[in-house]
């Protein structure tokens, strides 16, 4: 939006020695030093933390305004009201008498001045710690690719998601996504299309809620997004032009509270399936899907029309059954899904660890059991019978009928109750490796013995006790190593610690026949 404040709020000098020292995005707040989500007043330069940390920044501008509410307004005053700010990582610029997000500046220019200078700061104080960080590494082994940073151990080759206000849901879904390698490199390889031109061509663009521009592509914004992971080149991403177009077209996900990873991936995939279907840049994305010869007509699954990329991969059938219980009538219909969402049995629900001693470890096969088994639908759920000609009752069973080539499973943890939504904090136990899924296939004899193991890819964990609330991280394995990505922050883990995680969802990829037998 076009701010009218910024003539009176934009005091400081674009390079002002009153900045802090070191890297922007790692601004601590002046008042609980917290690093998380700094933001720096324009009209005093100094930092705070952002509303979804402290909110801090929002205190220091509701304090200047406490002297404007008693007094007439002098001169001085009106020009003092540390109104607008600019985050540190994304350097977008905030008024909170506006409550939005502004994109003028200005006559003078000294907001995108003072966007120039953050940039550089943070670009001088990367290039510092990689020169640092190169050092260290050439005095380690020459196998070794780690290192010691704060204590913890960090993986330089691997690139972290900046939060952008409660997005840990979005990092943790994209992470996970990038690491399965099929259809990330689909993505990466998709050539690259320019949406502006003109003016505005080769620059940066700070995008808004409040802008009118419908001319943005998800393909596109995802399709930068993997390819700035894992190249190596910086520590954290910012993915503010992805959560842009997110907040265009997915009208679910706009302001910054906290969302259902799950939902976000399937609204995520959906979005990608319907543009990848259409022609974009006067090529049809069908067609480079088609020219993929590792894609078979045999692995694709249609949702919603033609094949795509995410169907081929993510893409199986269920059969469900239904039987009437008064006149025996069958009826069977098959539904294409990209993942299965799994209730975890009732009996479990009160295991909270896997160390606890009452009671036996909820499984993955105990889910999945629970899944598929028959199951007599309640006086709620009432078949309508063709042939009774009314509601009866019947009983229920869901079979597979094709198999993924990535097999995403949901955990169910979150159930609503009369008043709130409750999560199921019951530890589930899942494989690393071998998850068998052929006694749950329709025609388990129609499959190879290969066909029907899964190896796990990533996993996306939920911390905390509510849906609205909490903090998702992610697990995913690349070139053979475990990493946990906690947005910015990116580091090597053990298998030890992975299957010790309550996974909210799981990625298994379909394991290629020269692997090993080995089984759940």
């Amino acid at each position: 939006m076009e701010c009218p404040h910024l003539s009176s709020s934009v005091c400081i000098a674009p390079d002002s020695a009153k900045f802090p020292n070191g890297s922007p995005s790692s601004w601590c707040c002046s008042v609980c030093r917290s690093n998380k989500s700094p933001w720096v007043c324009l009209t005093c330069s100094s930092v705070h933390c952002g509303r979804y940390v402290n909110g801090h920044a929002k205190k220091h501008y509701e304090d200047a305004q406490i002297p404007l509410t008693n007094h007439k307004k002098s001169e001085k005053q009106e020009k003092a009201q540390h109104t607008v700010c600019m985050d540190c990582s994304s350097y977008s610029t905030y008024c909170y008498r506006c409550d939005d997000f502004v994109i003028n500046d200005t006559k003078l220019g000294l907001v995108q001045k003072v966007r120039e200078h953050l940039q550089n700061l943070e670009n001088s104080a990367f290039t510092a710690d990689r020169h640092r960080k190169r050092k260290l590494l050439e005095n380690s082994s020459l196998n070794s690719k780690l290192l010691k940073v704060n204590g913890s151990t960090t993986a330089i080759c691997a690139t972290g998601l900046r939060n952008l206000g409660n997005t840990c849901f979005m990092n943790a879904i994209l992470q996970s996504l990038s690491n399965i390698e099929q259809f990330c490199c689909y993505f990466k390889e998709l050539p690259a299309v320019e949406l502006r031109n003109g003016k505005t061509a080769g620059r940066r663009t700070y995008h808004t809620r409040s802008q009118g521009d419908n001319n943005v592509s998800l393909v596109e914004e995802f399709r930068k997004t993997l390819c700035a992971l894992w190249q190596g080149s910086q520590t954290a991403f910012s993915p503010e032009s992805l959560f842009y177009v997110v907040w265009k077209i997915m009208p679910n996900f706009r302001g910054y509270q906290q969302q259902d990873a799950h939902e976000f991936m399937r609204y995520l995939l959906d979005h990608l399936h319907l543009e990848l279907q259409g022609g974009f840049n006067g090529i049809s994305r069908s067609s480079i899907l088609q020219e993929n010869s590792t894609l078979s007509a045999s692995n694709k699954c249609c949702i919603n029309g033609a094949s795509t990329v995410v169907t081929a991969i993510f893409g199986g059938i269920l059969q469900n059954e239904v039987n009437c219980l008064i006149c025996g009538t069958e009826s069977r219909k098959f539904d294409p899904f990209l993942d299965l969402s799994l209730d975890i049995p009732s009996q479990f629900r009160n295991k909270r660890s896997k160390n606890q001693e009452n009671g036996p470890v909820c499984s993955l096969r105990d889910c999945l059991r629970s899944f598929t088994d028959l199951e007599e639908l309640d006086e709620t759920e009432l078949y309508m019978c063709h042939k009774c000609k009314k509601k009866q009752k019947s009983t229920k069973k869901f079979w597979i009928q094709k198999l993924p080539k990535v097999l995403c499973l949901h955990l169910k943890r979150f159930h609503w109750t009369a008043y709130l939504r409750n999560k199921v904090d019951t530890y589930v136990e899942f494989p690393l490796r071998g998850l068998d899924m052929k006694c749950y296939l329709l025609e388990p004899e129609n499959s190879g013995p290969e066909n029907c193991l899964y190896d796990l890819a990533a996993v996306v964990v939920h911390h905390g006790s509510g849906v609205g609330s909490g903090h998702y991280t992610a697990y995913a394995t690349h070139e053979g190593r475990w990493f946990h990505f906690n947005d910015s922050t990116v580091t090597l883990t053990d298998e030890d610690t992975v299957v010790k995680a309550k996974a909210y969802i799981l990625f298994y990829v379909e394991r290629q026949a020269k692997a090993g037998s080995d089984k759940l």
